[in-house]
């Protein structure tokens, strides 16, 4: 049977041919497994070639050849880029000239193409591997005519004029202070606000913004109307301080505000989120909130929450995390309807030159791996901006996808104001001082055309210029309110505030209700395929819940889950593997056999609860974290947790862990429930698969920023996992959970154990030795079961779990202690070397406590692994022997 491709398919040569015809292979060997995972455009082809192996040589096109004219006009939609006049300064030599493409005897054809695309904006769609995709480009680009702009000449001129302005006069204010100022790319300020206009003409709600440094204070005073005296009185020193909470704060560039607007008769909302100088880990953190604002609202057409990204150029070429965020663009969990990203592109990042900043022909070369098409324009030419974010919108809204806009500018005073740039770059530096600023351009182009008056740009100078100083005037006793900061707020005023030693509140369950996640857990749709082994696993999940036991750990979060979800709240969870779970524990997402179709069925309790998503996420620990802590913000009613494939994998997201969830409370009032589940234990797999490093998140603990906990029991993860809801102050939850112990019949609870006025333990006491006991060893996690093992029937030594961590339970651990006064020893016993683990954080806490229980000693001792580099040891017989030590050691001492 031949295997070519039918003729009356390859009606488009472009999209089928030798180039890309590895990658249609791969398509449809996809196709025929199952076609929901291939692009419906592709349909067509793949139904008429049916079981039949896609042809893997060159097609045989059958087409005249390609006339001059046509190979010419490709030529410049595919280079043309290269020719166009991108750089303000004129340093930057156009490329592309010389090639033999260019070639041609139609000379009235080449001006006119060069005229679409080698002026002041360069076009990259060739790339696109849709021939729709590049007819749109080509429509648009090809074209004398231009539809008019979101934005007046006048309202051009004067967005120019205050962001200028602005700058001007914080230089003059405030010699010397870093601001990090947008000079030379003031553009970008008109080009927002042409992006609003258009927005809120189709109905835009939100608009969630990300950005660096540069230009930050800029677009927070003219694009989020942040009053002008608190960012003045920011620069004197002074910042919001609320009653009875104790914050840090943050750089005056650092910080994120709000505002409510009305555009064309819509109300938007505009957030800027506060990042920290770790450039571009905010990305996914605006991402992860704006899915939450369209899942929270019902906006499955992504149309009414939109993400902006503004980047600098060493950044988005530079850093890892962009590649991450782009490819998250447009899978199922986590993409926004497309995300438009500019690029404020100085040509130079800090003092680095471009030729040593990357690799490729553009800093922007990265976004093709996701088929985004990327716009180049000339800075100073803002109708040319204004005109490429009308586009970028416009696709990002038809399209779906995220698209690039590098607005090629210039740096005017060095990486900051004190910074002097000529040490290094002593050619740009004397272009930029000959250099007029863009206002001044535009507003002589405007007198030039005839569209301005003389002397009507002077009036909005010196208008503004009185607002600027009237502002100033007022700083000094300007009163601070927490929108200036976080305009979302917290949903009430006791998010922020918790008492670290609180009682914990009731999160047990009426038996009714668990009985209805149980009856669900094993019920799946009328002719779905389960596996065999999976249905027997979850009718004995079931049964156990009807007859209150055993609960081993999966079933228990299974629990915890359904009844948040019947409570109302959203669960979703996201992690690599975690819908089927690394050690095969979880199976919360169902395949089914015969079609590859999930199921879950906790999204299927009953009409009114709150949805259950888990999603298997990329192999990414970095954009995935910061992503789910942005839903986290998006939606704090909302249970989010992210689950680590092995809990030392979570250091590949260290940024998120310090920047944001452990500090972001105290610098930006920013206040997370974000749930972390690493699972953690030394049992002999090595370095990289036994420790989530406790240690690291312990040290990070302070001002009640955390809730970290170490489960013993599956009935304390159940509570503690819906305590993160039942509680209306949110704390991200970290959680060290386990790994053997999920199939160990020692780690069962029953369903009382999660019935009602039942709670999280914060310490669990022996279950066996009430009192009397002649050694204390403390402890938490796996290592409990094997003391507790090898302990056996011996009454001379009691087993004293620490369920949570932080906040340390000081009072509850002294009323368990006072319980024990006739003890001679008190141990701490933990799997993990000396310099890792608990013990540092735990070593004066514990003397604390025995000191406030009146106990004879005063000190508890240390029985554990040696302080060691590597977490593990990579040697299953050295391990064995390590922990057989350890606990021989801890009951020995008890002993004597």
């Amino acid at each position: 049977m031949s295997t070519s491709l039918p003729t009356d398919l390859l009606d488009d040569r472009d999209a089928v041919n030798s180039e890309n015809i590895a990658y249609l292979s791969e398509l449809h060997t996809r196709w025929q497994k199952n076609p929901e995972t291939v692009d419906h455009s592709y349909a067509t082809l793949f139904e008429t070639l049916g079981d039949r192996p896609f042809p893997l040589a060159p097609l045989t096109d059958t087409s005249s050849p390609e006339s001059p004219d046509e190979s010419l006009k490709n030529a410049y939609r595919t280079l043309g880029h290269l020719q166009a006049r991108l750089d303000p300064l004129g340093l930057g030599k156009p490329r592309g000239e010389a090639d033999p493409a260019f070639a041609t005897t139609n000379h009235t054809l080449a001006t006119r193409y060069k005229r679409f695309y080698c002026q002041t904006v360069g076009a990259e769609f060739m790339h696109l591997l849709s021939s729709q995709e590049r007819q749109w480009w080509i429509d648009r680009l090809e074209t004398d005519t231009h539809s008019p702009l979101p934005l007046s000449p006048s309202e051009i001129l004067t967005a120019l004029i205050r962001a200028e302005g602005f700058e001007a006069y914080c230089q003059q204010r405030f010699p010397g202070i870093r601001r990090f100022g947008l000079e030379g790319g003031e553009s970008l300020i008109p080009a927002l606000k042409a992006l609003i206009s258009q927005a809120a003409r189709n109905q835009v709600e939100t608009i969630t913004f990300g950005m660096p440094h540069r230009g930050r204070l800029n677009v927070m005073a003219n694009i989020l109307n942040k009053p002008l005296e608190a960012i003045f009185s920011e620069f004197a020193g002074r910042y919001f301080q609320p009653d009875n909470i104790t914050v840090s704060g943050d750089v005056k560039y650092h910080l994120g505000t709000s505002t409510q607007i009305t555009v064309h008769g819509q109300e938007m909302k505009l957030s800027l989120l506060p990042n920290p100088s770790h450039l571009e880990a905010i990305d996914p953190v605006v991402l992860g909130r704006v899915r939450a604002l369209q899942d929270d609202h019902n906006d499955t057409e992504r149309n009414h929450h939109m993400g902006v990204l503004i980047h600098g150029d060493a950044a988005f070429a530079g850093q890892g995390m962009i590649y991450e965020v782009l490819q998250l663009s447009q899978l199922e969990g986590y993409r926004t309807g497309g995300t438009i990203h500019i690029v404020v592109n100085n040509q130079i990042g800090f003092t680095t030159s471009v030729r040593n900043a990357h690799s490729g022909y553009w800093n922007t070369d990265g976004a093709k791996t996701v088929q985004a098409p990327i716009l180049h324009v000339n800075g100073d030419d803002v109708e040319a901006v204004i005109r490429c974010i009308t586009l970028a919108y416009e696709w990002q809204r038809h399209f779906k996808r995220d698209i690039v806009l590098d607005i090629q500018c210039y740096r005017r005073n060095g990486h900051n104001e004190t910074d002097e740039a000529s040490f290094t770059q002593p050619v740009m530096v004397r272009a930029i001082q000959a250099h007029p600023g863009i206002a001044q351009l535009y507003e002589t182009r405007l007198e030039q055309e005839g569209r301005l008056q003389t002397g009507t740009a002077g009036q909005e100078k010196q208008h503004y210029q009185k607002a600027l100083q009237e502002a100033f005037d007022r700083s000094t006793t300007y009163q601070f309110d927490s929108t200036q900061w976080f305009g979302d707020g917290p949903l009430d005023s006791t998010r922020l505030l918790d008492e670290p030693e609180r009682l914990q509140p009731m999160t047990g369950v009426p038996f009714k209700r668990l009985q209805e996640v149980g009856a669900a857990l094993d019920h799946v749709p009328s002719g779905f395929a389960l596996h065999p082994r999976l249905k027997k696993l979850l009718e004995h999940r079931s049964q156990n819940i009807r007859e209150g036991g055993p609960i081993d750990w999966a079933t228990a979060e299974a629990l915890a889950f359904g009844t948040i979800a019947l409570d109302g709240h959203k669960v979703r969870l996201s992690g690599q593997d975690c819908g089927r779970g690394t050690f095969t524990q979880r199976h919360d997402v169902l395949t089914d056999q015969e079609t590859g179709q999930n199921f879950t069925p906790l999204d299927h309790l009953n009409h009114k609860q709150g949805s259950v998503e888990i999603w298997n996420s990329p192999l990414s620990e970095y954009s995935i974290l910061g992503y789910e802590y942005g839903y986290s913000i998006g939606n704090p009613e909302a249970l989010v947790a992210w689950e680590a494939q092995f809990g030392d994998f979570a250091n590949g997201a260290q940024i998120i862990i310090d920047q944001f969830l452990a500090s972001g409370e105290t610098k930006w009032l920013y206040s997370s429930g974000l749930t972390l589940l690493l699972p953690h234990g030394h049992e002999g797999a090595g370095p990289e698969h036994s420790s989530a490093r406790p240690e690291r998140f312990l040290q990070l603990c302070a001002e009640n920023n955390f809730r970290i906990c170490w489960p013993s029991t599956p009935a304390n993860y159940f509570h503690a996992l819906r305590r993160q809801i039942v509680r209306r102050c949110r704390k991200p939850l970290v959680i060290f959970s386990p790994k053997s112990l999920l199939r160990n019949p020692l780690t069962v609870s029953s369903v009382n154990d999660m019935g009602p006025q039942t709670r999280f333990q914060p310490v669990l006491a022996d279950d066996v030795i009430s009192e009397k006991a002649e050694c204390l060893i403390l402890c938490s996690g796996k290592v409990y079961y094997d003391l507790l093992v090898a302990r056996g029937d011996r009454k001379d030594i009691a087993l004293i779990r620490l369920e949570q961590l932080y906040p340390f339970p000081h009072h509850a651990l002294v009323e368990i202690l006072k319980q024990h006064l006739t003890a001679k020893d008190v141990i701490w016993c933990q799997e993990e070397p000396q310099n890792a683990g608990a013990w540092q954080f735990l070593d004066r806490r514990l003397e604390r406590a025995l000191h406030d229980a009146s106990h004879p000693v005063t000190q508890a001792r240390y029985v554990g692994r040696k302080a060691a580099a590597a977490p593990a040891t990579g040697l299953a017989s050295i391990h064995q022997t390590e922990q057989k030590d350890l606990v021989r050691k801890a009951l020995s001492q008890g002993a004597s």
